[in-house]
């Protein structure tokens, strides 16, 4: 009995703590690197990732994208969109899942890298098959590195937020 309460103890607490990421990321919704929809919309996602568990940042990172694309009136179209947030809850999943094993540098490294360049190249490549005016090389070339710097910026805050509250926990 005192299993199940525990249990329902901490899934309830892990809700609560995704429902604030998740309105952070509506708040980094809002904050668009110039000239693009990239946002800071996923240091949530990835801080859930290591702080709950990789299961809650996936869906507090995949969210976060949607809510940036409605914020700009989904500009790529609604698929393009949710491929995006695929990738996003992908790469915030292997991210939470290298971090916890003890792959910290290397679970940064990989998540930039997915996040950003390798997104950006999947980006174009659907684009392209949805026929959508500004896809393919195009596409990779505008969103590359604005894509990448905001992994790098969202991935790194997260990583350092999270060993912040973790050495005050000491």
């Amino acid at each position: 009995m005192t299993n199940t309460k525990t249990y329902e103890k901490i899934t309830t607490t892990k809700l609560t703590y995704s429902g604030v990421l998740i309105a952070l990321s509506f708040i980094g919704a809002m904050i668009k690197y110039p000239g693009t929809t990239i946002a800071l919309d996923s240091m949530p996602g990835f801080f859930a990732s290591i702080f709950l568990g990789p299961v809650y940042g996936a869906v507090v990172a995949g969210l976060g994208h949607l809510l940036t694309a409605m914020t700009s009136g989904f500009p790529l179209s609604l698929p393009m969109h949710l491929e995006v947030m695929a990738l996003m809850a992908f790469t915030a999943f292997v991210f939470g899942k290298l971090y916890i094993k003890g792959f910290k540098i290397l679970a940064n490294v990989v998540a930039i890298i997915l996040n950003g360049p390798i997104s950006a190249f999947i980006a174009g490549i659907l684009g392209s098959i949805l026929a959508l005016p500004f896809s393919g090389m195009a596409l990779f070339m505008a969103i590359v590195i604005p894509l990448t710097l905001a992994s790098m910026l969202n991935i790194i805050a997260a990583s350092t937020l999270f060993e912040i509250i973790k050495k005050k926990e000491r």
